[in-house]
C-alpha cells in the first residue's frame, strides 16, 4: 500500500481592518494635542528666538547696567535662597515624618502658604512692610515711639525679603517631597541602629542621607530650574525696585516689555539659557542613573 499525501488548501491570514481603523483614529486623536503643542509651545518659543536673533539686542542688553545687577541678583537668589530652602526642608521633613496627632495638625497649617495663590499672599506681605501704615512698623516700632525702617527701599533688604517670600511659598512643597523620601526608608534600619547605640546624627549620616541623597540633589536642581522662571516673589513684592536694583532675569523681561523693548525682553530670556540648560542636563543625567 502507498501512503497518499493529501494537500491541504492554504489559509490566507485575514485582514484586520478593524485594527487598522483603530490605529487611524488613534493617530487622529493625537493630532489636536500636537497642534496645541505647536501653537502654544513651539511657536511662542520660536517667535521669541526670532525676535532675539539680532546681535544689536544683546549689545544693548549688555550695555544696560541693570542687566549685570540682575544677573548677580539671580545668582544670589539661586545659590543662597535655594540652598537655604532645601536645607530647611530636609530638617522639617524629619519633624513632619513623626506620627504624633498634633504634628498632623501643624502640617495642615504648614502647607497653606503653598496652597494659597501668590497674588493675595505676597501683596499682603508688601502691605505689612509699608513704612507708614504697615502692621510691622505700627505694632513694633511705634510702640517704642520710633519710626520703623523703609524695608523695601533698601536693595539688600528688599532682595532678602523676596528670597524669604520664595522660601515661605515653596518650602511646604519640597518638605512634602522629602517627607515621602524619608517614609520610603525601612524602619528596621533605624531600629537596628538604635540597638547598636547610634545617635540621631549617626542615623542621619549613615542611613537617611545615603538613602535620600539622589532625591535631595534632584529636587535642588529642579527647584533651581523652576526658580529661574519664577517672578512672583520679586515682582509682586518689590516690583524690581528700588531703582530697578532687585530685578532677576524673570522680571527683567517684564521691565523691557513695559518699556516697549520687545527685542531686549526676548534677549534677556535667551541669556538665561546657559544657566538653565546645564541644570536640565545634570538633572536628566541623574534621573537616567
Amino acid at each position: 500500500m502507498s501512503n497518499a499525501s493529501v494537500a491541504l488548501p492554504a489559509v490566507s491570514a485575514p485582514v484586520h481592518k478593524s485594527s487598522n481603523q483603530w490605529e487611524f483614529w488613534g493617530r487622529m486623536l493625537v493630532v489636536p494635542y500636537l497642534l496645541i503643542f505647536f501653537i502654544f509651545v513651539l511657536f511662542p518659543v520660536g517667535y521669541g528666538l526670532w525676535l532675539a536673533r539680532h546681535p544689536e539686542s544683546y549689545v544693548k542688553l549688555f550695555d544696560d547696567p541693570i542687566f549685570f545687577r540682575t544677573a548677580i541678583n539671580t545668582v544670589i537668589f539661586l545659590v543662597v535662597g535655594i540652598n537655604i530652602k532645601m536645607a530647611v526642608a530636609m530638617v522639617l521633613s524629619g519633624f513632619f515624618v513623626q506620627t504624633r496627632w498634633w504634628i498632623k495638625i501643624i502640617s495642615l497649617i504648614f502647607i497653606l502658604p503653598w496652597a494659597v495663590p501668590s497674588i493675595p499672599t505676597i501683596l499682603s506681605v508688601r502691605f505689612m512692610l509699608n513704612p507708614e501704615w504697615g502692621v510691622i512698623n505700627s505694632l513694633i516700632f511705634r510702640l517704642w515711639g520710633v519710626d520703623g525702617p523703609n524695608w523695601l527701599n533698601d536693595p539688600t533688604l528688599a532682595l532678602s525679603f523676596s528670597m524669604l517670600m520664595h522660601i515661605w511659598k515653596s518650602l511646604p512643597f519640597w518638605t512634602l517631597i522629602l517627607v515621602a523620601g524619608r517614609m520610603s526608608i525601612p524602619s528596621e534600619q533605624y531600629e537596628a541602629a538604635s540597638v547598636d547605640g547610634a545617635t540621631n546624627w549617626q542615623k542621619f549620616k549613615f542611613i537617611t542621607w545615603p538613602s535620600m541623597r539622589t532625591l535631595y540633589l534632584t529636587s535642588t536642581i529642579l527647584s533651581m530650574i523652576w526658580t529661574l522662571g519664577d517672578f512672583n516673589s520679586v515682582y509682586l513684592l518689590t516690583g524690581g525696585g528700588p531703582a530697578d536694583m532687585t530685578h532677576v532675569l524673570a522680571t527683567l523681561g517684564i521691565r523691557y516689555l513695559r518699556l516697549d523693548q520687545v527685542d531686549l525682553a526676548m534677549a534677556s530670556i535667551v541669556v538665561a539659557l546657559p544657566m538653565v540648560l546645564p541644570l536640565v542636563f545634570f538633572m536628566m543625567k541623574r534621573l537616567s542613573k
